[in-house]
């Protein structure tokens, strides 16, 4: 294909111009680049809150490439057929990609890339996703990490890509091919109600994204260490939401935390390692793929998890109650999102005091997270029911009704959430029950149930069938 040919630079989970390699390069190659996002076979399956929030972050990034003269073409079908089309319309010589790292992003782009090549144009992915590539951090036996601790230690002190700065303009097509209407996708149509309720609460694109950032250096990074695990405390980035949709950079993240660290805030080599714990999850996924779909230690498949059930059902609902756990899902519902501590806690309650499988859990978030992501998704289900990495010690079940006592002394994220725990409830807890799917007719007068599982109970039950795996 000539030189001059134009380049279809295909997004995904990278919807940002700066910190974006692929978009530098075609940027400076000097040949028309047309930018495309392809709702395919991997998009389809999304759960339903993640499909919505990534449908918000492809109009956002589309307004940015507008700003700056150029367009985001929009086709739905499989990848492969798809770019195959757009090549034939616009006489493309390449297709270039950031890379993923789970295993559907990989299966998917193994076909594509293979399958181009052969076609004789020219299939390349670039890095942007992670500070490191998966394979490049190794053990000194040249094997990959399975503890986070050493993982940390081993490249805490590595170089990283320098920044790149958004590119000025992008060179456009002679003729530019159809777009699809983002709108006849209806990427929200199973959000329902709830779009509306977190809608608010959300952060959409590069420039929202890089504010978050500023706003946390300035005001956060200092007590982050001290306040991250407080309920009752907003001491958190919240840039998980634009971390998996690439409004983001993982370098911004890790420049910002450098520069706090040099100049000595108390939080920033704890936000330093968060950042690097999202890429550990990264190295895991792409090491052992397994992990989203089975038990990541051997012996646990056979483990006696139960699966959805009634009280499964009340666990989703926000009805255990447990008031802390309670809290927690109800606020996934208004907000999209759920404090990170609160995460370890209904994950523990579910697969350790109700004896349930992560898979529910894992299954859940993934319909109901804005910020779903599916390398933490998979390592946190696991490490919190003790079939995944550095979890240590496995039988560790968090207490939550003493884990709220010391993260929400005040009860304030509980009273935040639970409309049922006063007479005059805050919009927050009544916005659940304008957000929650209307099957399940909840009503914010509804009595407060006694706990589904009794936490002496269920804990004794847990060590006894944690006791049997290790015998058996």
């Amino acid at each position: 294909m000539p030189e001059t040919s134009p380049i279809l630079l295909w997004f995904r989970r990278d919807l940002r111009l700066s910190d974006h390699p692929a978009l530098k390069a075609a940027a400076g190659s000097g040949r028309p680049v047309i930018a495309v996002f392809v709702h395919d076979e991997v998009v389809e399956e999304l759960g339903a809150a993640p499909k919505w929030r990534l449908g918000l972050g492809v109009s956002a990034f589309a307004r940015r490439l507008e700003d700056m003269g150029s367009r985001l073409i929009l086709r739905r079908g499989k990848a492969l057929e798809v770019l195959r089309a757009l090549v034939r319309e616009t006489g493309a010589g390449a297709v270039w990609w950031t890379r993923q790292y789970d295993p559907d992003q990989i299966a998917r782009d193994k076909v594509v890339k293979a399958a181009l090549g052969d076609d004789g144009l020219e299939a390349r992915s670039f890095s942007g996703h992670l500070l490191f590539e998966p394979w490049e951090v190794k053990t000194g036996q040249g094997k990959f990490y399975q503890v986070y601790t050493p993982f940390w230690k081993a490249v805490r002190g590595r170089d990283v890509a320098g920044r790149i700065a958004a590119p000025d303009k992008l060179q456009a097509p002679e003729n530019w091919p159809q777009s699809d209407k983002l709108e006849d996708w209806q990427m929200g149509r199973a959000m329902d109600r709830g779009a509306a309720v977190v809608l608010d609460y959300l952060h959409v694109g590069e420039e929202a994204a890089r504010t978050r950032l500023a706003v946390f250096m300035r005001d956060k990074i200092e007590t982050y260490a001290r306040d991250r695990d407080r309920l009752d405390v907003d001491a958190s980035s919240g840039l998980s939401e634009n971390l998996t949709y690439g409004e983001i950079s993982p370098l911004a993240l890790w420049e910002a935390g450098q520069r706090a660290l040099e100049a000595g805030k108390a939080g920033a080599e704890t936000f330093l390692k968060e950042v690097v714990w999202r890429e550990f999850a990264y190295h895991l996924i792409y090491h052992t793929p397994h992990i989203t779909s089975k038990s990541w230690r051997d012996g646990w498949e056979s483990f006696p998890w139960k699966t959805e059930s009634a009280a499964t059902l009340r666990w989703k609902q926000g009805r255990t109650g447990i008031e802390v756990v309670d809290a927690a899902m109800r606020e996934m519902y208004v907000t999209g999102r759920m404090h990170n501590r609160a995460r370890m806690l209904v994950g523990s309650y579910l697969t350790k005091h109700m004896l349930t499988h992560w898979r529910v859990g894992q299954d859940w978030f993934a319909e109901c997270l804005v910020d779903w992501d599916p390398a933490a998704n998979a390592m946190g289900w696991q490490w919190v029911a003790g079939s995944g990495p550095d979890a240590a010690p496995y039988f560790r079940i968090f207490n939550p009704d003493t884990q709220a006592a010391k993260f929400d002394p005040a009860r304030s994220y509980r009273r935040q959430w639970l409309a049922e725990l006063s007479s005059s409830p805050p919009k927050t807890a009544l916005a659940f029950f304008d957000a929650c799917p209307r099957g399940w007719q909840l009503s914010p007068n509804s009595t407060y149930l006694n706990p589904l599982v009794d936490l002496a109970e269920g804990r004794n039950r847990a060590l006894a069938a944690y006791d049997q795996k290790k015998t058996g």
